[in-house]
């Protein structure tokens, strides 16, 4: 019988609450969803963007990956090996007031995610038309891989991603 790896178990795993979150309580909006296996480096990508329903021009986006040593730690049972996923978010929020808003923008980042996270803010704007905001991709990259252990945590991490929505409105 086929066994599924980490990746997909996770994967089913974050669908189904973030599609409850969209179609039972009615929180959110899903924007975009990929599932990608990249046979060029044999690797599992899983992306799911969304916004709230009330506020859908900031957008948060789930993003689970797993490598090929990941994938094949698994399936050939390596022992002694970190196997998992990593997980990292990335939010989008347009800014008008760089200097101010990207502090702070990262202390709501520090005040809801735990200290082992790496954060990056990459700003953008489209060139030739007059510069009024930026684009900010701010991009949060769990240190540790996640596995089945985790399953029961994607709840409490989802309200965590929708608090974190929510600050963003006041910046």
């Amino acid at each position: 019988m086929y066994d599924p790896t980490i990746f997909e178990n996770l994967k089913v795993a974050f669908e189904n609450h973030i599609y409850d979150l969209d179609n039972i309580e009615g929180k959110i909006d899903i924007k975009n969803r990929v599932d990608q296996m990249d046979l060029s480096v044999i690797a599992r990508t899983f992306k799911i963007e969304f916004a709230l329903v009330d506020h859908s021009d900031i957008t948060a986006e789930i993003i689970l990956d797993a490598s090929l040593e990941d994938l094949a730690g698994e399936i050939l049972e390596i022992a002694n090996k970190n196997i998992g996923c990593t997980l990292a978010l990335k939010f989008f929020k347009n800014i008008q007031n760089p200097d101010l808003q990207c502090e702070e923008i990262e202390q709501a980042i520090k005040d809801v995610w735990e200290d082992e996270i790496e954060l990056t803010q990459t700003l953008s704007f489209v060139f030739g038309t007059e510069l009024s905001s930026y684009t900010n991709a701010i991009e949060v990259k769990f240190k540790q891989k996640i596995n089945e252990d985790q399953i029961r945590d994607i709840a409490m991490f989802l309200e965590h991603v929708l608090e974190t929505l929510h600050m963003f409105k006041k910046i």
